[in-house]
């Protein structure tokens, strides 16, 4: 007498209770069973059930659906029914089927481990994105208060302690870090002050990740030593161990722009090409590797090398549309073409250079560009033009009180004028440029270099050899970092 075949949800049950080494009795317990009779039936057979019922009977034991799901679908794959053949000269025997079977399981399970990593790390990422969501909602609040009420909030509310919100206040200490990098130090302090909140499993990722901002925060202020022990407590941190919830290729990132500023140029680029190894696949991290690649090689005067970095970049960031993004590459694009005396080329794209810019609503990049475009006509000849736009950008940079670029601007307007043969309005220039020698954070070989040059203009013996050195040391002097 042959044995009862039993359905997959008898075999399922079964499997699940003992797999949870939970008896007969105590699952019927947890479900509300007077006994266990019930439960018996179903195992053996005796009586069937719907899939959904057999999920409320696994629940109680601490099963899932996605538990059930999977082993009716395996059940299909391992009791299936034969195919009827008719006769024929190529019938398979047992052993062929038996063949084909086994691959059909194995093929099965390759598939399903597949599935289940990628469903894995889909769900992530939507709690991810679901996260950084809400993260972005409570900082457009947050961000309105003091840092000590911010703090206050913090400790008192839980849902200001997530890694998300420790995240995005990361992004604004980087957002902020282009015109304060006091504020953007605090910024990253408190992301800090967040993380060190978070549940121990997974904290010393996000604080890694917030001393990487930090040490972001004090290369921009010049304290660069403070910046590498920010750096190694960084990568300390985040070599712990944990998922990959935070991006690994921002803190390579950061490192490798203070690497650049230091003047480790392989470093520098070392660090991107390991981001670009962890960011590959984000299109906006990749564009950001490639905008950073490009700047170190400016700062190695590799202008040429610059412009292939920016040429890989361009389909990436006209894709993404992104203006901050189209700004820099196409600013950045024409800053190269002057360096490599391509004037008129550097002209055409000045327009739209100027349109980005205005899109942004950032009044210090409109006047960079006008200073793009100073120096594209100066490099053409047309002195005059160039002139005009000079002092208004000399004007502009004097009022935001920025040392470096008012000096520069000012040094580039007394050199056309000098060779205008209009030395007396070199000496008027002079007096104007007097509040640099007092303003902070510029240094003494570009403070020596610029005295020169004012007492000559003062004495009407400046000259056109003259100016130029002294643009050309000031440049040096910011290149290397030194301010």
């Amino acid at each position: 007498m042959s044995e009862k075949k039993l359905p997959a949800e008898a075999l399922a049950l079964k499997y699940l209770r003992e797999a949870e080494g939970v008896d007969r009795k105590d699952h019927a317990a947890r479900l509300g069973h007077a006994n266990e009779s019930l439960l018996g039936k179903i195992e053996r057979g005796d009586k069937e059930v719907s899939r959904d019922l057999l999920v409320s009977y696994a629940e109680p034991i601490g099963q899932t659906p996605e538990a059930v799901d999977a082993l009716l679908a395996l059940h299909s794959v391992v009791r299936h029914e034969p195919v009827e053949e008719g006769p024929s000269p190529v019938s398979l025997n047992a052993q062929e089927l038996g063949w084909i079977d086994r691959t059909c399981l194995a093929l099965a399970r390759c598939v399903l481990e597949d599935v289940r990593i990628e469903l894995i790390r889909w769900k992530k990422g939507r709690k991810a994105r679901v996260a950084r969501r809400e993260a972005e909602h409570l900082w457009s609040g947050l961000q309105k208060e003091a840092l000590p009420r911010r703090r206050e909030l913090a400790e008192i509310f839980p849902r200001y302690r997530t890694w998300a919100m420790a995240e995005r206040v990361c992004a604004a200490s980087v957002r902020k870090a282009a015109d304060n990098a006091a504020e953007a130090l605090e910024l990253a302090r408190f992301a800090l002050f967040i993380a060190d909140r978070l549940p121990a499993g997974f904290r010393p990722r996000v604080q890694g990740f917030c001393w990487g901002h930090i040490g972001n925060a004090q290369r921009v202020g010049n304290d660069w030593h403070s910046a590498d022990q920010s750096f190694v407590r960084a990568w300390e941190l985040w070599s712990a161990g944990g998922d990959d919830f935070l991006p690994e290729w921002r803190l390579y990132s950061l490192e490798a722009s203070l690497r650049r500023e230091q003047q480790r140029f392989p470093e520098a680029l070392e660090r991107l090409d390991a981001a670009w190894v962890y960011g590959k696949g984000d299109q906006v991290a990749a564009a950001h590797i490639l905008l950073q690649r490009e700047h170190v090689l400016q700062q190695m005067q590799d202008s040429e090398g610059a412009l292939r970095v920016l040429d890989e970049a361009a389909p990436l960031i006209e894709a993404l549309g992104d203006t901050h993004l189209l700004f820099a590459l196409r600013f950045n694009r024409a800053d190269n073409l002057l360096r490599l005396d391509r004037f008129k080329e550097a002209e055409h794209l000045v327009p739209d250079v100027r349109t980005m810019a205005m899109k942004l609503g950032d009044v210090l990049s409109l006047t960079r560009v006008v200073w793009l475009e100073a120096k594209a006509f100066a490099g053409q000849g047309r002195k005059q033009e160039a002139m005009d736009r000079l002092e208004q950008v000399w004007s502009d940079f004097t009022e935001r009180q920025l040392p470096y670029d008012a000096a520069l601007s000012a040094l580039d307007l007394a050199l056309l004028k000098l060779e205008a043969g209009r030395p007396a309005e070199v000496r008027e220039m002079a007096p104007s440029l007097s509040w640099v020698f007092g303003a902070q954070k510029i240094h003494r070989e570009a403070l020596v270099a610029l005295r020169l040059f004012c007492e000559a203009a003062r004495q009407e013996v400046a000259t056109v050899e003259l100016t130029r050195q002294t643009i050309a040391e000031i440049e040096k002097v910011r290149r290397n970092g030194r301010d």
